[in-house]
């Protein structure tokens, strides 16, 4: 009895996340360093996306007041088609561009339209990486894991001892990689899906304002 309670203490000590590293095999220590990657990766593009949409849902809204404020169409030409910096200024030069042709309305429709869906995949850029990390995460712990285990039981076989003193480390080892798979999944799943969100409401108002635009074109040109 005493010789398994000096095991246990034994194996219970140095178990901290830096010990259980340190004490990993190379494979191991570097699916921790993948997982750890991913994981900073995902925070990095949820914090730029995040300021990005900020900053478009705030020009937007600058830019839809200035536009249904009933300034002549010049004027709002001169501030945001001729230099425009964000989708939906882009959109209205797009647009612009045949309603001074020709033929306007459906042709403003479909010239406003395609430019709207660029600048929407570019507002998307990043959300395949999150996809990816989200998806792929598990599996890349759970190729610790099971590599863990594996080592787990070459110490067993090695020592040819199955006290908690030899098991331990192994398991750990495995749990630790686990959970950073986890760590790196859960958190670019929620990102995923709540940048997701905020892009589709944004691509709802520049939908929007590309059907106005195309109304107000057919309107003019009657």
């Amino acid at each position: 009895m005493e010789t398994s309670v000096v095991d246990v203490a034994q194996a219970v000590e140095g178990f901290s996340f830096y010990d259980l590293f340190m004490r990993a095999d190379w494979v191991v220590k570097g699916v921790m360093g993948i997982l750890a990657f991913m994981s900073i990766w995902s925070w990095a593009i949820a914090v730029d996306k995040s300021l990005q949409m900020k900053g478009l849902h705030g020009k937007s809204k600058v830019f839809e007041r200035e536009f249904w404020s009933g300034r002549p169409l010049d004027a709002l030409a001169d501030q945001f088609a001729k230099n425009p910096r964000d989708p939906f200024s882009h959109t209205f030069a797009a647009g612009l561009r045949e309603w001074k042709g020709t033929a306007p309305g459906g042709r403003v429709a479909k010239a406003a339209g395609a430019e709207a869906s660029r600048q929407l995949n570019n507002a998307e850029t990043g959300l395949g990486i999150l996809a990816t990390i989200a998806s792929a995460a598990p599996f890349v712990g759970l190729f610790g894991t099971v590599w863990g285990i594996m080592n787990a039981f070459r110490a067993i076989a090695a020592e040819q001892n199955t006290n908690l003193a030899v098991v331990a480390p192994g398991i750990a080892e495995a749990l630790f990689a686990t959970a950073l798979g986890l760590l790196a999944a859960i958190p670019a799943v929620i990102f995923f899906n709540a940048l997701s969100a905020n892009i589709g409401k944004y691509g709802a108002r520049l939908d929007g304002f590309v059907d106005e635009l195309s109304a107000l074109a057919d309107r003019e040109g009657k």
